[in-house]
This record gives structure tokens, sequence and C-alpha cells, in this order.
């Protein structure tokens, strides 16, 4: 993961004391709709960096228990958290998944995940042995007004631990150059779909959701503030 072990030290939990639960229904509301779009009925699903386990928890109440969910973290402080909520077909894991050989899932989940990793490419490599699909949320963080302004790249970086940053071309060029057959993919936004997401985010609000109607990839290349969703196998 990014230098200076900020996951596994408690730094943090210090910044994020809720690990970002309060998106994990929103989350999980995408997350269901592009498996459903594409026809994708898993009966085990698994997410490596599972953090505070709520995307899995609330997948877990749409499922049933159909569909048995195992989650991997390897922040002790997150899995003081999500252990609390295992139950029947719902466990966690204090463990790196990619440390194991034999673990074949039909979904894995990997939300928010690799712009944290140093070797992202080694990591998406040994990742592709893991599941039958593989479903991936990317921020986008490169995007004109973001490269202009700067501090969204900054904040992104000291705040949240991105330390690769993207667009939607090179986020998918990524994953097929480390062997992946791209299914489908959509874009996600956080900032129009959820509240609370500070001044300047709502301030851009209405000429994202006006722009993005016209022309999306435009829209997300100028104003940002989007990530991409892809499912792959």
């Amino acid at each position: 993961m990014s230098s200076g072990n900020i996951y596994s030290d408690g730094t943090y939990l210090e910044r994020h004391p809720g690990w970002h639960q309060e998106d994990s229904s929103w989350k999980a509301k995408q997350i269901l709709k592009i498996l459903r779009k594409n026809s994708v009925a898993p009966s085990t699903l698994c997410e490596i960096g599972c953090g505070a386990g709520e995307i899995l928890n609330c997948l877990s109440h749409e499922y049933g228990d159909e569909v048995v969910f195992s989650g991997y973290e390897i922040s002790p402080q997150a899995f003081a958290i999500c252990k609390n909520k295992e139950k029947k077909n719902l466990h966690f894991f204090l463990e790196n998944l990619l440390d194991y050989k034999d673990p074949a899932f039909d979904v894995l989940l990997a939300i928010d995940v690799f712009e944290h990793v140093e070797d992202y490419f080694g990591f998406l490599r040994e990742l592709r042995k893991k599941a039958k699909y593989k479903l991936f949320h990317i921020p986008l963080d490169l995007s004109v007004q973001s490269v202009s302004r700067l501090s969204p790249i900054l904040h992104s970086r000291s705040s949240v631990g991105h330390i690769h940053y993207f667009i939607k071309e090179t986020a998918l060029a990524t994953l097929q150059d480390t062997g992946y057959d791209v299914v489908d993919y959509c874009y996600t936004n956080s900032s129009l779909e959820l509240s609370n997401r500070g001044w300047k985010a709502n301030f851009m609000k209405v000429p994202r959701k006006l722009f993005f109607k016209v022309h999306p990839d435009l829209t997300v290349r100028v104003l940002g503030g989007f990530s991409l969703l892809v499912l792959a196998k």
C-alpha cells in the first residue's frame, strides 16, 4: 500500500473515524445495479480492502443467505469495526487476500482500492486470479478543473491516500494492460447523489448535472467529481 502504513498504524482512522461508512449504502446500490444489468448472480462475493465492512453488510441485506460474503482488510482498526458485523453469511478476515493461493470467488470487489497501492500493476495481475468477475470503483481524480486548481489532487493524496490518478481512458487501459476483459462500465457521481459533500461540491452540482446530460465524457474530463465503476473478467 502507500508509504507510511497509514492504514495499519491508526493514522487513517484518525483522519476518517467513520472509515467512509456513510457512503456505503450508495456504493452498494451502484454495485447491485451493474451486476444485475449484466445478469451476474454470485453465490460467493468477496471484497479486498473492505474497510469497515459496510458495503458487504448492505449487500448481504439485499441478497440474503443465498450469497456468502467475505471481507479482507489489512487495517486492525478497520477490522475491529467490521468484525462486529459478522453473521451467518458474512465473515471478515484481517488478512491480505493476495497471500492466499486458493480462494476463488464468483465476484470480487475492489472499491476505491488500487489508487492507494504502490505497485498497482502487480496488484491487479494477482487480483485477476481470485474471482471470475471483478468489480472496480476508481476515482477519476484528473480533470481540467482539478489540474488547474491542484488542491483537489493534493487533498486526495494527503487526506485519503491516493497516490495514482486516473481519467476514464487510463483507468480502462490499466485494467486491459493487466489482463482484464472489460464487460461493462459506467460513471458514478457521489457529489451529485450524496449530501454533505461540502460547499464546493454543492456549488458544482448544477453545472455538473446539466452538462453531464448533454456530454458525459466532456463533463467528466473538464469538471471532474466522478468515479468509474468497471465490471471485468
